[in-house]
């Protein structure tokens, strides 16, 4: 509620008719800041967390250079890099061996003297894992004997346990993306941010194509989620739990396995391939009831083909509907 007043007061004012500040307005910086609880940095607020991804390539890949990144991740990164003329590296991590994760030594392996950017979405989308600090810090001691700049992007850090921002571990070479899409709901707004340290912040800023400011509307909605944010967080992790335990027991008789559970994002990868169902059927079977569902290859080409991802953080109505409707949709993938 106090999200959407936020947003009819704002347009109520007519404050849509004015330009927004270049880098936010200077209240709802302060409260990202805030939020992430790390003093002497500053946030630059951007259209989306995709945008704040987008400036930061565009201000350091350049031909001859690489961003180094996992697979699966979040491909956007990837695209923008490749956009300014840079090579992308993709390090394999969907292997219960590493706990579908990347490991210090693999990102040692992968990384050299072109390397301008690692990038690291923690929560991992699609996979769910989170990086404990010592892996945080780990990645960070490697970008700095590299001369790489690590892109930390914690979209999905709330609905994390003991998540760890990398710019507590190192602020010459860290930036901090962040979205309020996943938490708030707010992804028609786009609206999102990146943190880093001022003189770092400055320079990745000034390489925005946003110089006319963000959305006020979404600015306002913004700082009205952060200002009752613990009071909301609270309801959405107890409803993306008990979502994820519903989807979890629906599947299991099917022969589906789920390889991170509990997942720290508001998601589950579900591998169907092995219980003889091919995703991109059953997500054909879904899309033909109206249940949304992604399947594996938007983020992966390469592990793509065994896996679908659910969302967790959704009505219970949603799940319900996608639990009692599930051996239709099963029966329909293998017909």
């Amino acid at each position: 509620p106090a999200v959407r007043q936020a947003m009819i007061d704002s347009v109520t004012s007519g404050e849509f008719n004015a330009y927004a500040p270049p880098l936010g307005f200077e209240a709802l910086r302060a409260a990202i800041v805030a939020d992430l609880g790390i003093d002497g940095v500053e946030a630059v607020v951007t259209e989306g967390g995709v945008n704040a991804l987008a400036t930061i390539c565009r201000a350091r890949c350049r031909p001859g250079t690489t961003l180094v990144t996992t697979d699966p991740t979040w491909k956007w990164p990837g695209l923008f890099a490749r956009q300014q003329g840079a090579e992308v590296v993709e390090i394999p991590i969907y292997d219960p061996a590493a706990g579908y994760k990347l490991t210090a030594d693999a990102l040692e392996r992968a990384v050299d003297r072109r390397t301008a950017l690692i990038y690291i979405v923690d929560p991992n989308n699609p996979l769910g894992i989170c990086y404990t600090q010592a892996e945080i810090e780990a990645f960070a001691r490697i970008a700095q004997e590299c001369g790489a700049l690590l892109v930390h992007d914690c979209t999905y850090r709330d609905f994390a346990t003991g998540h760890y921002p990398a710019l507590k571990a190192s602020f010459d070479n860290v930036v901090v993306t962040m979205s309020f899409s996943k938490w708030l709901g707010l992804a028609g707004l786009r609206i999102g941010a990146f943190v880093a340290a001022p003189a770092l912040a400055a320079d990745i800023a000034s390489w925005s194509t946003g110089v006319l400011g963000a959305s006020v509307v979404a600015q306002r909605a913004a700082m009205a989620g952060l200002s009752v944010k613990a009071e909301w967080m609270a309801e959405v992790r107890r409803i993306n739990k008990e979502n994820q335990e519903r989807i979890v027991a629906a599947t299991r008789p099917f022969g589906f396995a789920v390889p991170v559970h509990p997942s720290h994002g508001n998601f589950l990868v579900i591998e169907t391939l092995d219980a003889g169902v091919r995703p991109e059927a059953l997500v054909a079977a879904a899309k033909a009831e109206g249940i949304m569902i992604r399947q594996g290859t938007y983020h992966t080409e390469r592990f793509g083909d065994r896996f679908i991802k659910v969302s967790t953080s959704v009505p219970d109505a949603w799940v319900e509907r996608f639990c009692e409707r599930l051996p239709a949709l099963v029966e329909a993938a293998r017909g």
